[in-house]
Formats: C-alpha cells, sequence, structure tokens
C-alpha cells in the first residue's frame, strides 16, 4: 500500500524533499524493503526529511553515531627533571587516564624543558607544532599533563584551535564517571567547582557587563556598575560550595558514628591503600569475599567498603577498600575526599598494595606516600603487598625486592602468596594488650562468645565449674573480665 497521490503532490511540496540519491536509495533500501507499516522507500525518506519531522531511523542513528563515536585526543607533556622511563611513564599513564575517560589517543608529544612554559605550558614553537598535529589528525582535544593555569589554558586554545584541558580537569571528569553513592557524588561535584572557580571566563565582554532587567534597562535605583555576570557566576559557585560542605559535614558525622562503632568492637583496623589499578579491590575480594566491582580501569571504585576477616589464630578485624591514589592527585580530590581517606589514617595498619607489572613500581610507592602524608596517615605502620607478580617483571621485582625487603608478593588473581600475606598479617596486626585467665561460668556464654570474637585465645578448658580461658584481651574486655579471673 502506498500513500494517495495527493498526499504527496508534488505541485504542493519541494521536490528536493522526496529526491532520493542512487547511494543512499541502495543504502536504505534493504532497510525499508519489508517494513509491513504501509509506505514505501520514497515515502518515508519524504516524511523523514520534512522539517520538524523525525523517524526512528534517524533518532537511532544519532544515538548509536554518539555512543560509538570516542572523543579523539592528543596528548601533551613537558619533562622537566628525573629519567626518561619515568617521564615515558607519565605519559602511558596519561594515555591510561584519557582512555578511562572515554577517549581514543591519537598522537603524544613531550617537551624536553627546565620548566613549563608561563604562557602556554610548552613553548611557542612546540604549541605551532601541537596545532599542526592536532590539524593532521583531526583531534577534538588536547590533554596536558600537568595543572594549568587559566591564562595557560586561554592562550594554547587560541593557538591549537581545540579544546585543551589539564590532568587535574581529567581525573575530575573520571571521578565524576564512578562516583555512585551521595556522599561520593557530592564530594566530585565539590571538587570540580574548587577547580572551575578560578577558571571561570566568558566569550568575549559578556562576562564583564553588568545584568540589567528585561529589555535592557536596569530597574530605578540599582543603575551603576552593577554586579558582572562572572560575579554572579562565582557568587553561585561559592553558594553551592558552601551547601555541598554542609551536606559532607553531616555524612562526615554519621562515618565518624560508623567508625565509633567498629572502634567499639574493639577489632582492629587494616586500611588497603595503593596506587589506582592495582588490585586493591581484587585482594579485598580473596581476603573477604566483598564481592566489590573489580575492572581494568583506573579510579573504577571510589567509595569505601569495609568487610570483617578473621585470621587463623581467630582474631577479627576489619578490612577497608579506599580509593587509589596517582601521581599529582589534584589537592581539590583529597580536600573533598579527607573524610572518606581518614579511612587510612585511623587504621591500625595500611596494606600498600603496588602494581609490579606497572612500568615505574618505585614512583607508584612514592606517590601514595606522599598522598599518605597528606592525610595524616605517614605514621600508621604499613606493610606493602607487590601484586601481579603473574605478569611482573622478573627484574623489577628483583628491584622490589631490594627496595623493599619486608613486602610480601602475591597475585590476587591466581591466589600466589595468599598464604604468605595471612602470615604477614597475623604479625602485624596489632594484638590485644592484656594477657589473663578467666574461669566463666556456663551461664555466660556470652562472654565467652566475645572473647572469640575480638580476643586471642590461647587456651581453653570445661571444667565442673566453667570454662577456663587464658587470653590476651583488650583493655576495656579485660575491665568487663576482671570479676571472672581465676
Amino acid at each position: 500500500m502506498t500513500l494517495p497521490a495527493d498526499a504527496l503532490d508534488a505541485s504542493t511540496m519541494d521536490r528536493s524533499l522526496i529526491e532520493l540519491a542512487d547511494d543512499d536509495t541502495a543504502a536504505l533500501s534493504g532497510f525499508f524493503a519489508d517494513s509491513g507499516d504501509g509506505f514505501d522507500l520514497a515515502d518515508r525518506v519524504a516524511l523523514r526529511r520534512v522539517p520538524g519531522l523525525a523517524t526512528e531511523l534517524e533518532d537511532v542513528t544519532e544515538v548509536e553515531y554518539r555512543q560509538l563515536r570516542l572523543e579523539q585526543v592528543v596528548l601533551i607533556g613537558v619533562w622537566t627533571s628525573g629519567s626518561l622511563r619515568a617521564a615515558e611513564a607519565s605519559m602511558a599513564e596519561l594515555a591510561a587516564l584519557a582512555t578511562t575517560a572515554g577517549s581514543a589517543v591519537l598522537d603524544a608529544l613531550v617537551q624536553r624543558r627546565d620548566r613549563p612554559d608561563a604562557a602556554t605550558y610548552v613553548g611557542s614553537g612546540k604549541a605551532r607544532e601541537l596545532a599542526e598535529v592536532v590539524a593532521a589528525t583531526g583531534a577534538d582535544t588536547v590533554i596536558c599533563d600537568g595543572e594549568l593555569t587559566p591564562g595557560q589554558l586561554r592562550q594554547l586554545e587560541e593557538i591549537v584551535k581545540v579544546k585543551v584541558i589539564d590532568r587535574t580537569a581529567l581525573i575530575l571528569d573520571i571521578f565524576a564517571q564512578h562516583a555512585t553513592s551521595r556522599e561520593g557524588k557530592a564530594q566530585v561535584e565539590l571538587a570540580q567547582l574548587q577547580y572551575m572557580l578560578p577558571r571561570l571566563r566568558g566569550w568575549g565582554e559578556s562576562m564583564s557587563r553588568a545584568a540589567a532587567s528585561g529589555g535592557g534597562r536596569a530597574p530605578i535605583g540599582t543603575r551603576g556598575p552593577g554586579e558582572t555576570k562572572i560575579e554572579t557566576d562565582r557568587r553561585r559557585l561559592r553558594a553551592r560550595m558552601a551547601r555541598l560542605r554542609r551536606d559532607l559535614a553531616e555524612m562526615s558525622t554519621v562515618r565518624e558514628t560508623k567508625r565509633s562503632s567498629r572502634r567499639r568492637g574493639e577489632a582492629p583496623s587494616v586500611a588497603i591503600a595503593g596506587y589506582t589499578n592495582a588490585g586493591k579491590s581484587s585482594l579485598l575480594n580473596r581476603l573477604t569475599g566483598a564481592g566489590v566491582l573489580v575492572e581494568d580501569a583506573l579510579f573504577a571504585t571510589l567509595d569505601p567498603t569495609v568487610r570483617r576477616a578473621t585470621l587463623p589464630d581467630g582474631r577479627a578485624f576489619t578490612l577497608t577498600d579506599t580509593v587509589g591514589f596517582v601521581r599529582h592527585l589534584p589537592h581539590q580530590i583529597v580536600e573533598a575526599f579527607r573524610s572518606t581517606l581518614e579511612e587510612v589514617a585511623d587504621a591500625d595498619l595500611i596494606l600498600h598494595v603496588v602494581d609490579g607489572s606497572a612500568a615505574d613500581p618505585a614512583g607508584q610507592i612514592s606517590a601514595v606516600r606522599e598522598v599518605l602524608n597528606d592525610i595524616d596517615a605517614g605514621g600508621v605502620p604499613e606493610l606493602i603487598v607487590v601484586n601481579k607478580v603473574d605478569a611482573a617483571e622478573p627484574t623489577v621485582l628483583a628491584e622490589l625486592r631490594q627496595l623493599a625487603p619486608d613486602a610480601v608478593f602475591i597475585s590476587a588473581r591466581t591466589g600466589d602468596g595468599l598464604n604468605a600475606l595471612v602470615e604477614a598479617l597475623s604479625l602485624r596486626v596489632p594484638h590485644p594488650d592484656v594477657e589473663l585467665t578467666v574461669l566463666l561460668p556456663y551461664t555466660r556464654g556470652d562472654l565467652v562468645s566475645r572473647i572469640h570474637a575480638i580476643g586471642e585465645v590461647l587456651s581453653q578448658e570445661h571444667t565442673g565449674d566453667g570454662t577456663r580461658l587464658t587470653a590476651r584481651v583488650s583493655p576495656a574486655l579485660a575491665a568487663d573480665l576482671d570479676m571472672f579471673r581465676a
């Protein structure tokens, strides 16, 4: 069946709306050959091309195109100090960050300088070379391996003629994609606003003009310099940041209450910290069966996960998986996630997980320790756990053994070395302070259960008068058991 002739009368419609090129007909004829809706090919295309009308074909095509087309980026870095290996590792990490953010890396350039150029981050000659690379590759975006000032950002964009972002903005974008909880989303938004506030800018003079009422005239009593557009936007950003800080303070109170509850449980706390994508969540799953998301991507998990585990001697402790660190972690992230990172600072032991298969694991160790010092966790006892030994080079593992003689080498994927890690935890997890012997009547099974749950039982004997136990317990539990001392 076709439409009536008067419905598509060529005398009343522009012929351009119903004409179809031969190649378009060939491409679409199979799709519409047996549509079963009563319209032939020319009719469907005519309807699709009428302004204001759209068929399912156009909508689906646009959505699929947006989903499949990745942003094309070119990387640029400045090598100021250190070895060439470290510079290459930094650019490789930037490429991994860009890929995680959902882009395709087309090219990468590195310039050797004593310090970044104050005007354009790279020198004027390198900026022109970068513009040529962008034009030749058809890139959409340039990503710089460093934090740019607002002036550097503006001037470099004027030269390369495409969007320019820095490493900080890239990391914030990845955090925004991966934040799932209410607290995580608020923390990321606060960090983004802190980054955005000094970088507000407008097109032409629009941001420097004072706002006016409808029709372009200011109301009586408000004429004068007034508040410029950029001042208005800054005021709104500061108001939103203040609101987010209040919300995070309330959430921090809830998190502190949970921590206090765990401390009252008198179980030692072990925090898993380390470089992003080092395998922290995989290790938590191996030790506790937590079922935390494991993905070969940077910053795959942002929200802390706390699980309870038990050592072979019966002692219970908590394991906390935290957000991963990275070189030059933006200070906005550290500040916004401070309440979350306090889980690490309050721990009794830090499991510092290192990716043994990385290009520069020693540099990762230094970067993580730098962040730990920033959050006042530098004094917490540390146990280095080198992960992914099944994929690491033997020479790299040998270097790590020299760098960290007490480290434990494991593979969370295969389970290799986990027994050695459990033994190391048994030695490093704090033991209860007080050793005592008690005779508990059989009516006080609650105290026996409590000793087994949070203490370290050295011996146990069932007698006619009750259960005799020799154990190491915390001072608080020792006070409750004092009347039953044998």
